[in-house]
């Protein structure tokens, strides 16, 4: 039962990061994206704070912390209207991978910037015949036997903030000597590597990160731009693939309750016929409903946070995914009552709540959709056969 409570130094840290991102908020945010700008203030002050890093080595300069308090941190940023997205790739996939599974000298190169965020990494995954499928990666690596260099070749979608990026841990596949099956591998792609090129995607959502679209064209990395061992696979990619969907849980629980503070403001002052309109239970009833889903999508989140950092991978992942479920769909739910509660005003760009209509949305499709999450608990948590 002591596990569903959260620690003293959880709810200080909650609380610091509340205080600090409150000084930015969504106003900010709004501001920056308009001018089509990255918010590097928040980023550089966000971790001169110590938050960037606290899930990465103390040794290596982060807070030693890990995912569950990473989590906490994106969270209450998204509650205060100033999410960093970035946060899910960089320390949270990029930083977490390289802190289990690399080498001692990539660890020195990139652990202590990735910590104090004077370098960030972005993360190349999805393609566009692939999808969801990551055992239909097409994106290979071949070893040039004279020299050991890797060459890789392949293209990517939907990379964010490849732009504002160092480098970008791509997900490619290599043959396996014995057997001739692809296997997935990672590499640290440098974003001035000759061939690695980039487009940025049209989107009808405007955020801070910029997505883009990867071409690499015979893409030569050495030898030690391998992140960790080549025969681990799918163990390295899961390992920073379940503090995707943790992260993901985070960030739609922060703008689902940023949403949803902003509708409870509103239903408080809000009058009419000399009551206000929070006091009518077609209004409170389905606010009260948005934060119960949001709470339980937290517990989840919680809990597969804690799995992950006790190294349980294979428990971790089932409850990440479930966490990430929970979250999309809390969060969608929140924006859109908020909006309803609003009324006319929820559309307005005084209130900021339209452009979350959108936003909400992401939490549901990416990093996996929640028709993948929902074949996954149904296979591999109920033992149901597979439909594919």
């Amino acid at each position: 039962m002591t596990t569903l409570i959260e620690s003293d130094e959880h709810k200080a840290l909650r609380a610091a990061v509340s205080a600090f991102g409150s000084r930015y908020g969504r106003d900010y945010l709004a501001t920056i994206v308009a001018e089509g700008r990255y918010p590097a203030d928040l980023w550089r002050e966000a971790a001169k704070l110590g938050y960037i890093g606290v899930n990465l080595p103390e040794e290596y300069g982060g807070g030693g912390g890990g995912i569950a308090e990473l989590s906490l941190v994106l969270e209450e940023l998204g509650a205060t209207g100033s999410p960093l997205l970035m946060m899910i790739v960089s320390p949270a996939i990029c930083g977490t991978v390289i802190s289990r599974f690399g080498t001692d000298a990539q660890k020195r190169e990139w652990l202590p910037a990735l910590a104090d965020g004077s370098r960030l990494m972005a993360f190349g995954i999805t393609e566009p015949d692939a999808g969801s499928n990551s055992h239909r990666i097409t994106t290979t690596a071949r070893r040039d036997e004279a020299s050991g260099d890797w060459l890789l070749t392949g293209r990517k979608v939907f990379v964010s903030g490849v732009d504002i990026a160092d480098a970008t841990l791509i997900v490619g596949r290599t043959a396996d000597s014995r057997t001739g099956r692809l296997k997935p591998c990672l590499f640290i792609v440098p974003r001035d590597a000759p061939g690695f090129t980039r487009r940025p995607i049209d989107m009808e959502l405007h955020g801070a990160e910029k997505q883009f679209e990867l071409v690499l064209d015979d893409v030569r990395l050495p030898a030690e731009a391998l992140v960790g061992d080549e025969d681990a696979g799918l163990l390295q990619l899961f390992a920073g693939l379940n503090p995707e969907r943790i992260m993901t849980a985070a960030f739609a629980i922060g703008m689902g309750r940023h949403a949803l503070g902003k509708a409870i403001a509103y239903a408080r002052e809000r009058t009419v016929w000399k009551t206000p309109i929070g006091a009518h239970q077609a209004i409170a009833h389905p606010l009260a409903q948005a934060h119960i889903d949001l709470e339980l999508a937290r517990l989840m989140m919680q809990k597969a946070a804690r799995l992950y950092d006790a190294g349980d991978d294979v428990g971790a992942g089932e409850a990440a995914n479930m966490a990430k479920y929970a979250a999309g769909e809390a969060c969608v739910r929140a924006v859109d009552q908020a909006v309803h509660t609003l009324g006319g005003n929820g559309l307005t760009r005084e209130f900021g709540l339209a452009s979350l209509i959108t936003a909400s949305r992401v939490a549901r499709i990416a990093p996996v959709s929640r028709e993948m999450i929902l074949n996954y608990v149904s296979h591999q948590t109920l033992g149901l056969p597979k439909s594919y």
